[in-house]
């Protein structure tokens, strides 16, 4: 059976870009944290499903929950970078080198290809901020759809992850999670993943945000199209979650694309879980 990738974007409910535009509020506006209930509730469904996940963490959560940090990296989760001056900060709470990154909102477009670089430098391994859809925010549709090398700089190479998409009719259909999770129905999430690890023989990057688990975060007025997008499907994410870490095996992205056939996955050992935790499923 194929292991997928499991990634958790760590972040507050009031972090979310839709939030922020529905309801016009800033980054620093003060709501309450909520965080700490949801990530409990998500390890609870990994260790019942026996999953490994990446955790990609943002900075400001790491600040202000490092006991939490550390708790998800002791489960044997790997921890991962979720904006790119947060890489000191997490790597100083868990004690171990961080080499996976995501952008806030996959904001690695066409135009912003000098990140890779920047990331090679400061001592990424991987990216997963591709996803190859056709999307009003972010996405480059013509993309490759799987693993691959994305920059080389001499001797060091960074791999990219995309975000989970089947190809039906010449077009990407999203199945990567996130929003398409809560508003897909669960079959039609589910027969994508089986279709590309039965047909195409290839791994899936599946991802979504801890508040997604929290239908009972505040639910702030916001224009519909906003609220539909940020409330869509909380009630029955858990469930769903729950059922595709019953169908399909799940682990880090690290250790997915170590696996991959590609000269720069062997750089991807330097980042060891934490004592006493398997790699791997």
């Amino acid at each position: 059976m194929i292991t997928n990738a499991l990634s958790v974007d760590v972040e507050e409910y009031y972090h979310a870009a839709v939030f922020r535009m529905g309801t016009k509020t800033g980054a620093g506006t003060n709501f309450r944290s909520r965080v700490e209930q949801s990530i409990d509730q998500l390890l609870e469904l990994m260790r019942e499903g026996r999953a490994r996940a990446t955790f990609f963490v943002l900075g400001e959560v790491a600040a202000a929950h490092p006991e939490m940090v550390r708790r998800i990296a002791a489960e044997g989760h790997e921890i991962g970078c979720h904006g790119r001056r947060a890489k000191a900060r997490i790597e100083d709470a868990v004690s171990q080198p961080v080499i996976g990154y995501r952008a806030p909102n996959f904001s690695i477009g066409e135009e912003q290809t000098w990140a890779y670089k920047i990331l090679l430098e400061e001592g990424f391994r991987y990216d997963s901020s591709l996803y190859p859809i056709l999307h009003d925010r972010y996405g480059r549709p013509g993309a490759p759809r799987f693993p691959h090398e994305i920059w080389r700089e001499g001797s060091q190479g960074l791999l990219e992850f995309p975000i989970a998409t089947v190809r039906v009719l010449g077009v990407n259909l999203p199945i990567g999670g996130g929003g398409y999770l809560r508003l897909y129905p669960l079959t039609l999430t589910r027969l994508g993943i089986q279709h590309v690890n039965t047909a195409e023989e290839r791994p899936v990057m599946i991802y979504l945000h801890p508040w997604e688990l929290d239908p009972g975060q505040p639910r702030l007025a916001m224009p519909w199209r906003y609220r539909f997008r940020h409330y869509v499907g909380l009630e029955k994410e858990a469930a769903k979650i729950a059922a595709l870490l019953d169908r399909f095996r799940f682990g880090t992205a690290r250790d997915v694309l170590q696996g991959q056939p590609h000269p720069a996955a062997r750089a991807l050992s330097v980042a060891p879980v934490a004592a006493g935790q398997p790699s791997s499923l």
